[in-house]
């Protein structure tokens, strides 16, 4: 056997041999896919079918509440100062308490103006009877006019100089201008006051303000006796307040309008100086059709929701109202007792199989 025999042999072989083993793996291989294809098939069908949360829509009462931030603020409040100097000789109140308007509650010493009343009021009675006799003299044409209207006269500033008196007199009282709560007293007995020192803080509390600051795009939309309800820490109700005053501009470094309301505060609850989380209600709707925000998708413009309907996942194109915290007025495109799908709204396509786990 020649040398070109041999070779042709062994290239014969090989090629045989890796003939054979090409061959050999096309089964297995084909078996792999098959299995895979039969996997993915049925992970496919699996996922046919979703499980959403759903929502039967019912109408409603739908609030346009706007979160703010305010402060309560008394009624009234002014620092008790006397209008006069002079050493306090009374204080006729309790700290903490609540008074009266026109009560009495301090006085500064007096004597000197006491002594002065005494003396005018003393020469009141004798000029009076000047004025009488000289009055009965001038009808007898036995005094001259002018000498009546001079013993009138000094009858008059008698007078006025008790008024005078009288009056300084009263600015030695300290008395509450209006009723309310007094703070805590900063003097004592034998103090020596002066217009400028403060005695004690009274504060009304009854009503009390709230006051809060709104933006300028719905300043227009803030109207007298307007509803408000406001909460503070420690208390879980929200409280109803009117609104009964505003700015009379908008604030150019703000841009906000600062806006009071008042609530009545009745059992004197809640104190003055606190922070209020504030709902102004701009709106209120009855019988509203409103759903989750969650629950709209947006596409192309346009806002729709998922109705489930007979088992599967519907499209509606929806026009949307009012939009609160948590929930969207729908005004067309769904009605009361349509089913709405509230979960899993990015994987809902037209026609797609669901099944309800929880429905509100």
């Amino acid at each position: 056997m020649n040398k070109k025999v041999k070779w042709g042999i062994v290239i014969f072989i090989g090629a045989g041999l890796i003939g054979w083993g090409v061959y050999s793996q096309f089964p297995k291989e084909n078996k792999e896919l098959a299995a895979a294809d039969k996997v993915m098939s049925s992970n496919h069908n699996t996922r046919r079918i979703l499980n959403v949360n759903a929502k039967i829509i019912k109408p409603q009462l739908l609030k346009d509440d706007v979160p703010l931030t305010g402060i309560t603020l008394p009624d009234e409040e002014v620092d008790l100062s006397f209008e006069a100097s002079g050493k306090i000789i009374e204080i006729n109140f309790e700290e903490g308490t609540l008074v009266k308007k026109g009560q009495l509650l301090a006085k500064v010493n007096d004597r000197p103006l006491q002594a002065q009343l005494q003396r005018l009021v003393s020469q009141l009675k004798l000029a009076e009877d000047r004025v009488f006799r000289q009055n009965a003299l001038l009808e007898r044409d036995a005094v001259s006019k002018e000498a009546y209207e001079q013993v009138k006269t000094e009858l008059a500033t008698l007078k006025a100089d008790i008024d005078l008196i009288q009056a300084n007199i009263a600015q030695t009282e300290l008395r509450a201008p209006f009723d309310g709560m007094i703070g805590l007293r900063q003097v004592s007995v034998g103090f020596y006051a002066t217009p400028t020192t403060i005695v004690a803080k009274l504060t009304k509390i009854t009503p009390l303000k709230i006051e809060f600051a709104v933006p300028e795009r719905i300043a227009s939309d803030i109207k007298i006796d307007a509803g408000v309800s406001f909460e503070v820490e420690g208390r879980l109700d929200r409280l109803q307040a009117k609104v009964y005053a505003r700015e009379s501009s908008i604030d150019i470094n703000t841009h906000t309008l600062t806006v009071r309301a008042l609530y009545p505060n009745t059992n004197g609850r809640v104190m003055p100086g606190r922070y209020a989380s504030i709902h102004l209600n701009r709106t209120e709707i009855v019988d509203a059709i409103a759903i989750p925000s969650e629950a709209i998708v947006p596409e192309m413009g346009k806002d729709k929701v998922f109705l489930y309907k007979s088992g599967k996942a519907e499209p509606v194109e929806i026009q949307t109202g009012i939009r609160t915290e948590a929930e969207v007025q729908v005004l067309r495109g769904i009605n009361a007792g349509d089913t709405i799908i509230t979960s899993g709204t990015l994987q809902l396509r037209t026609g797609l199989p669901v099944t309800l786990d929880v429905i509100n």
